[in-house]
């Protein structure tokens, strides 16, 4: 196997020789099964990009660095990668400090244009005031000699202003003119040394009003909803042009495909002059980046290469999109290229912006239109008048820097949804259930925000069977085949669909202008829907379509980037209607109460709770295996098939890993011939970003691995076997979000005690329908995160995107 190089940042002292093998597909810390990182539990942040195949992205706070390597306490880490980022010699690190052209040169330039526009008249009050003043060197200076002063004095403050523009920028920024000026002035106000405003060259556009009353003559304009992506084609000599580079910097030529991918038909060239390209390949870390760069470039490779720093700003915050993030604050990203050995993170985070790697956000500057005509009024006055006057520094603003990808996806989300909001619909109740208050709501608005949990979703089910009654085109999606067969149950196999396939052709098809012949949507957990996908789905409704959103808040969050639901519900641009109808039984009164921080004794005469504990991970597995196999069946007649186990994260003693060879071993014995797996297993397919499918192996042909989920035959394609493929008797939470069982056993081993929050305990137990076991060994670990621990927040746009377009609703 050819070893991609991976070792300390470029130029450092490092032993180079001690690179740790890679797989071509796993060029991040590789796994032995595919999907969510080992060992990565709530609020871990090992194996990002693993972790987003499984829909678990490890929630770390805002203001931790990004991309950092697996080591979540009390979970198993993956293979060990040498540590990034060694501190380099001094001869390489020195980087000397960042400059930058002084903001508020326009101004000089225009008084400096004013009074080059008369320059004989000024020469010849020069000549005439020193004639008219020689006879009288003795007396007092006269008014025309003070004006001369002064003006002389003018003359050299803007000479030495323009001198300053125009001399070279310090630092081998190499930056001049408009991007020059906007990377100070990035600087001026995250100092807060001066407002945002004052940096825009004229007042910004009006912002949008929300549409009242009538609806205007004039639609908005509406994106078409997008046609299906076709990869392009990659011609062999692509492909071997890029093999050769791969081969000369170390890397496996395996590589070759996914790197044409990313980079296109230039990959090779691009790749031979910018050897940190290599990071736009999912799954590359900067270690390897970084031992491909010294491979190709030997000598010239350093700590401090802009190329390098612009290439991590990028990782960085596509790790941080992994982790649910569309944006970062400045400071998040400079730490996290500190961390990095990057000589100069302030350097390299300005570079970044110049050479559009990424975007620069400070949502709510537009608030003050006026501010900016008066702040420039004001320093013109300044360099006129010649005086100084100290200004009270602005209040230091949080500068957010994102890529344009999720940037376009937030702003197109905001304004589809306003339109939603803004156009009318006909407000006619006898077509809604009387009583109902969703109902009611659906009726005057084209957006709803529905709350609850399991025993909500037949409130926005009834939606969809109304509006069907009334004679209006209405459907209901759901983010599984099992929340699709449970949505069925309530509205009829014909209005209810996954989300995936409602986008992709599934379902009621779309009208003439493209977009889905509906009058009424109901999705149905909102909260695992991402920012990327909200976007499409929402240019793919007609003006008139009434959407609703319902889903529970309690639950983790998406597997891809933003939080729309929650960002919908924070905005309350919209009406939000609470569900009222409790979970049944002695599970739903347990996850109703973790749902507001109590986990609380509850009576279960049935043993619908049993709580099992346990003194270690071993016997965690042992009683686990001895539930599902054994007690639950025997106990309450809930076959092996009807149970599932959850348990933290893939790594560790009692992660899904360990628990599923113990459970096949126990239930389904054999020598795994279709690679790894035996007809009768249970196998789990992330067959979309944070989406997982569970059934039984059928049988396997050349086309690959067939299942059966729940009656819906599903084809594993060979390729993605080994990659997207592993038992499923033991899930994750966030595999099993959008699934419920009969009985669950929910595993918490001593050694997942850190990974434990309110969010991952309220999934986990939530999937139980009858029966919940707790093998429990975190003693006070889990009252104390249900009471204290919440998920690290997510950095998002749209709540500041949607205030700026629709006034908030009065609640």
């Amino acid at each position: 196997m050819t070893a991609l190089p991976q070792g300390s940042a470029p130029g450092s002292t490092a032993d180079e020789s001690a690179e740790a093998e890679v797989a071509p597909e796993t060029a991040q810390a590789p796994a032995e099964e595919p999907g969510s990182p080992e060992g990565a539990g709530p609020g871990g942040e090992g194996g990002a990009r693993a972790a987003a195949e499984d829909g678990e992205p490890a929630d770390v706070a805002a203001g931790e660095e990004a991309g950092t390597t697996d080591a979540a306490a009390g979970e198993e880490a993956g293979p060990a990668a040498p540590v990034a980022g060694e501190a380099a010699g001094p001869d390489e690190v020195g980087g000397s400090e960042v400059g930058g052209s002084e903001v508020g040169g326009s101004e000089a330039g225009a008084a400096e244009a004013e009074h080059e526009a008369q320059p004989d008249t000024t020469e010849a009050t020069d000549a005439s005031d020193a004639q008219a003043t020689e006879a009288t060197e003795a007396a007092h200076v006269s008014e025309a000699e003070a004006e001369l002063a002064a003006q002389r004095e003018l003359r050299a403050r803007i000479a030495a202003r323009k001198a300053e523009k125009e001399a070279p920028i310090p630092a081998g920024t190499k930056l001049s003119g408009t991007a020059a000026d906007l990377l100070a002035a990035v600087r001026a106000v995250e100092s807060g040394e001066k407002s945002g405003a004052a940096f825009f060259a004229g007042p910004p556009p009006a912002p949008r009003k929300p549409v009242s009353g009538p609806a205007q003559e004039t639609a908005p304009a509406r994106p078409r909803a997008p046609e299906p992506a076709q990869a392009p084609a990659t011609s062999a000599e692509a492909l071997d042009a890029v093999r050769g580079v791969l081969r000369r910097g170390g890397a496996p030529e395996a590589l070759a495909a996914q790197v044409t991918g990313a980079l296109g038909e230039q990959a090779a060239e691009r790749l031979g002059a910018d050897p940190w390209q290599l990071l736009a390949v999912p799954g590359v870390r900067p270690e390897q980046a970084d031992g491909f760069a010294r491979a190709l470039l030997g000598a010239e490779c350093r700590p401090d290469d802009e190329r390098r720093a612009a290439a991590l700003v990028g990782w960085i915050l596509e790790q941080a999109a992994v982790r649910g993030h569309t944006a970062l604050a400045a400071d998040d990203v400079r730490k996290a290229l500190a961390g990095r050995s990057v000589p100069d993170p302030d350097e390299a985070v300005q570079q970044a912006i110049a050479e559009g790697v990424v975007l620069v956000f400070q949502d709510g500057l537009a608030e003050e239109p006026d501010s900016t005509e008066n702040a420039e009024n004001t320093a013109d006055a300044a360099d006129i008048d010649g005086a100084e006057e100290a200004a009270e520094p602005a209040e230091p603003v949080e500068v957010l820097l994102g890529l344009d990808r999720y940037a376009l996806a937030e702003e197109s989300l905001a304004d589809g949804l306003a339109r939603l909001l803004n156009s009318p619909v006909g407000n006619d109740g006898s077509v809604w259930p009387e009583g109902s208050e969703l109902a009611r709501a659906v009726a005057g608005s084209g957006l709803v925000a529905h709350t609850g949990g399991e025993a909500a979703r037949a409130e926005s089910a009834a939606v969809v069977t109304a509006a069907a009654a009334a004679g209006l085109r209405a459907a209901g999606a759901a983010h599984t085949l099992d929340g699709q067969r449970r949505l069925a149950e309530l509205t009829g196999p014909l209005a209810a669909f996954t989300l995936a396939g409602l986008l992709s052709g599934e379902g009621p098809g779309r009208d003439a202008d493209g977009t889905l012949a509906l009058d009424v949507l109901v999705v149905q957990d909102a909260g695992q829907v991402d920012v990327e996908t909200a976007a499409i789905l929402v240019e793919s409704l007609a003006d008139s379509c009434r959407l609703v959103l319902s889903g529970d808040p309690g639950v983790l969050g998406p597997a891809g980037a933003g939080q729309v639901f929650q960002d919908v519900l924070a905005a309350r641009v919209c009406p939000v209607v609470a569900s009222r109808l409790p979970d049944p039984g002695p599970v739903g009164e347990l996850v109703s109460g973790i749902g507001i921080g109590e986990l609380n004794q509850v009576e279960a005469p049935g043993k619908e709770v049993v709580i099992v504990p346990v003194r270690d991970a071993g016997e965690a597995v042992h009683r686990s295996v001895q539930l599902l196999a054994d007690s639950i069946p025997r106990a309450f007649g809930i076959p092996v098939e009807q149970a599932q186990v959850i348990t933290v994260g893939h790594g560790g003693s009692a992660g899904t890993r360990a628990l599923n060879a113990a459970l096949k071993q126990r239930l389904n014995p054999g020598p795994g011939r279709f690679g790894g797996f035996d007809p009768g297993d249970r196998a789990a397919y992330a067959k979309d970003l944070g989406r997982t499918v569970v059934g039984t192996v059928v049988e396997a042909d050349a086309e690959g691995l067939r299942l059966d989920c729940a009656g819906t035959p599903v084809l594993v394609p060979k390729e993605r076997v080994e990659s997207a493929l592993r038992h499923g008797w033991a899930l994750t939470a966030h595999q099993a979000i959008g699934m419920r069982w009969p009985a669950v056993v929910a595993v918490l081993p001593g050694d997942a005690a850190q990974g434990l929050n309110r969010a991952w305990v309220y999934t986990a137990f939530g999937r139980a329908e009858r029966h919940l076991s707790v093998v429990h060994g975190v003693d006070q670990a889990l009252p104390r995160a249900v009471a204290e621990i919440l998920p690290a927040p997510r950095t998002t746009r749209l709540t500041p995107l949607l205030h700026g377009l629709v006034k908030p609703a009065e609640q």
